[in-house]
């Protein structure tokens, strides 16, 4: 709320008529926020005081009101001091992996660097520097934009709660440049074929399903036998497993709730690998003790074991995924159908992540290209 400078009102009030002085006054509330309360001073009868002498003694309280509203209004609330608030009333209801990852930001940069600073000084120029920091220490656009957005989040929430409070917007803060960009790891479908040649028992089904429909593992490893339908010939993703704590939980984004087509030939496998269902779960993949499989303990016991043993260099279940995605735009699926069968939320993070990836119609149009110059060059 802006404080404003108070001229001040003089009024006649009363069966006897005196002179009153009327303003408004700004006063900080518990929550850092400023409410406007109106003030009423008594500065004598109208028989004895004039207008001039009644503005007279008024001036002191104006002056003394219009000195404090000069002043920055300040909050007693830090940043640190509201996480500690923000945590117990909105962390809890978040995605155990989105909780994660903000805890890391906060405890790694937020907080060190920002946490005693109260929420009204936290504005554009303090978080460009706090950008600059980021950079110097060598992190990456994409972690500074990481932390960022978990810091507005904060911010918005103390907002929403009326908190006097600081903000910025990512399109106000000049951000580190992009690095030269690393490589995606992706399985060709020679290394993948050699992969599932090789692996035993669910361990072949898993890795068929990651690698030929692109899903994360954590969703291979939540889907239940009643998402199988063999006579439409899909399979319903609805469900994730959380790396850290293998709780059954909802999908990365209503985007990634989606049925997606499942081949006749990769239908052969859940098929097989239901036979040898016990049936007392829905969940169609379990260990010996009837959980979900750790996607971590798949990736270090069994994955990364059976590469060294074919000698293909090392990758993750991601690099399934990965390889999924290339081997569609290169064979010329279009960037909608590829967003759709990813199920990403926006387009722009297919091209993104997998723009590097020249399918066969780009390789034909410069073929094309270039017979034509060598004609005309003959």
């Amino acid at each position: 709320m802006r404080r404003r400078f108070q001229k001040g009102t003089l009024i006649i009030r009363g069966k006897k008529p005196t002179r009153c002085g009327v303003y408004r006054e700004d006063v900080l509330q518990p929550n850092g926020t400023f409410k406007r309360i109106q003030r009423c001073v008594v500065l004598g009868p109208v028989s004895s005081l004039s207008e001039r002498a009644a503005w007279k003694l008024f001036q002191p309280y104006l002056d003394l009101v219009n000195a404090e509203a000069k002043s920055q209004p300040k909050s007693g609330m830090t940043l640190e001091q509201f996480v500690k608030e923000w945590r117990s009333s909105v962390a809890v209801n978040l995605k155990g992996s989105t909780t994660r990852a903000a805890e890391s930001h906060l405890r790694a940069h937020i907080i060190p660097k920002l946490g005693s600073l109260p929420l009204t000084e936290i504005n554009t120029k303090m978080v460009q520097s706090f950008v600059a920091y980021l950079a110097i220490g060598g992190r990456s656009k994409k972690t500074v934009e990481n932390v960022l957005l978990t810091l507005s989040s904060i911010l918005r929430v103390a907002k929403s709660w009326d908190y006097a409070c600081g903000g910025f917007t990512l399109a106000d803060i000049t951000m580190p440049r992009e690095g030269v960009k690393k490589e995606q790891r992706c399985f060709t479908d020679e290394e993948v074929g050699k992969i599932t040649a090789a692996a035993t028992e669910p361990f072949r089904t898993i890795l068929s399903v990651t690698s030929v429909l692109g899903l994360r593992i954590g969703e291979v490893l939540a889907l239940r036998v009643s998402d199988l339908d063999f006579a439409r010939k899909i399979i319903r993703v609805r469900q994730s497993v959380d790396a850290a704590t293998r709780n059954v939980q909802a999908v990365k984004s209503n985007a990634s709730s989606a049925d997606v087509p499942i081949p006749s030939q990769l239908a052969d496998r859940p098929r097989k690998h239901l036979q040898a269902h016990d049936g007392k779960t829905d969940l169609l993949f379990i260990n010996r003790r009837g959980r979900p499989f750790s996607a971590n303990k798949l990736r270090e016991k069994v994955l990364h074991p059976l590469l060294e043993r074919l000698g293909i260099p090392r990758g993750g279940f991601h690099s399934m995924r990965h390889g999924a995605t290339s081997a569609l735009l290169a064979d010329g699926a279009t960037p909608a159908v590829v967003q759709k069968q990813l199920r990403h939320s926006d387009p722009r993070i297919t091209l993104g992540i997998y723009g590097h990836v020249v399918g066969n119609q780009q390789h034909d149009a410069v073929e094309n290209r270039s017979a034509r110059i060598a004609k005309f060059a003959a």
